[in-house]
């Protein structure tokens, strides 16, 4: 099969945050599509993790992108055509705790991997990842869409929307003048198997239910926009095809969200994963004194336009793959990532959609 239109075997590509859920899936993605791909990350932070259990072979360095000297001798190294942005810090709650070392990482650590970029003749295309959460939002319940001011109220999210901005500063200052196109990708909600991050829903009801133990909820009616993680990562995979092509037009932000009827509330992720794990139950409790986005839904129709790119499984196959890859892991100590990938290909192509053409 021709993914892509087979654009990224062979080439290199330096992968930032490869160690962490979303990474660690898009590294075992790049590496079925054939590219030679260079990581770079702190050391998972979880365990089990999701890097540790797919054991890719990968040219993979530990190193921190607060370290300037370190991202520039590894980016030297890859000599990438492409590279994508994913390391952060990427926790609302934990913005909470460590402020400093948030804004630290999501901005100065975005200025040090753009910075190498600039400096390395290889580079081509950059795709750095930030958050649905970047928009200054106001609880109207709208769609965002990608012209809508930014902003963030907590550390993560103010942190996140200055990233953008030191993304289209690099790319108005620098990269116009390099012919090196840059573009920035927002997703929503992202769940799947493999994440056993804190503060997240569904690393939460895993651990609620080993621990045989009521799932605490802070806010069952808050609405966000659930998306499978291969819906983002396609997403992703589809603005760094066209930035390769030399697309200067597409070298911008983008959303990469659910379809609109699959924004969900927190008591509907429960109710679906209940229907596989009937044993879950939960219980609310008062939500801590820290403020969190009511609603928050994205508006997609751009890249649904001009990259051709549409989300794979609604809600219900997003909870029912996620739900099935943590029973085989929990249940039969089966890793099923490589499988579920190839399941999510052939109904891409089912789907007719343009990237995943024969």
């Amino acid at each position: 099969m021709m993914l892509f239109n087979d654009c990224f075997r062979g080439i290199n590509i330096l992968l930032t945050g490869h160690t962490g859920f979303k990474g660690s899936w898009l590294a075992l993605w790049l590496r079925q599509l054939g590219a030679n791909v260079t990581g770079i990350a702190l050391p998972p932070d979880t365990q089990p993790a999701h890097w540790d259990l797919l054991q890719l072979s990968l040219n993979s360095h530990f190193a921190d992108i607060n370290n300037r000297q370190d991202i520039a001798a590894v980016m030297q190294q890859a000599a990438p055509e492409l590279v994508i942005h994913f390391a952060a810090q990427p926790l609302v709650r934990a913005s909470y705790e460590d402020p400093v070392a948030t804004w630290q990482t999501n901005v100065m650590g975005t200025v040090n991997v753009l910075e190498a970029c600039r400096h390395q003749p290889s580079v081509k295309a950059i795709v750095a990842i930030t958050t649905d959460k970047v928009y200054e939002n106001a609880e109207r319940g709208e769609h965002f869409t990608e012209s809508d001011p930014l902003g963030g109220h907590d550390p993560y999210s103010a942190s996140k929307a200055a990233c953008e901005l030191v993304v289209q500063s690099y790319r108005r200052s620098f990269f116009s003048k390099q012919n090196v196109l840059v573009a920035s990708a927002r997703a929503g909600n992202v769940i799947g198997g493999g994440d056993w991050a804190r503060d997240r829903l569904v690393p939460d009801i895993i651990r609620a239910m080993h621990a045989d133990s009521p799932l605490m909820i802070r806010h069952p009616q808050a609405i966000r926009p659930w998306q499978h993680v291969l819906d983002s990562l396609s997403g992703y995979l589809c603005v760094a095809q066209h930035l390769l092509m030399g697309e200067a037009d597409k070298a911008r932000a983008w959303n990469f969200g659910p379809d609109q009827r699959d924004n969900k509330t927190v008591a509907d992720v429960l109710v679906q994963m209940k229907t596989h794990w009937p044993e879950l139950i939960w219980s609310e409790v008062p939500p801590p004194h820290v403020h969190e986005a009511h609603c928050l839904m994205l508006d997609s129709r751009a890249a649904q336009t001009q990259l051709q790119w549409q989300p794979v499984w609604n809600f219900a196959q997003t909870a029912q793959h996620t739900a099935q890859w943590y029973q085989q892991f929990y249940q039969h100590n089966n890793i099923i990532s490589a499988q579920q990938l190839d399941f999510y290909i052939r109904c891409a192509q089912q789907a007719g959609l343009v990237w995943a053409s024969h």
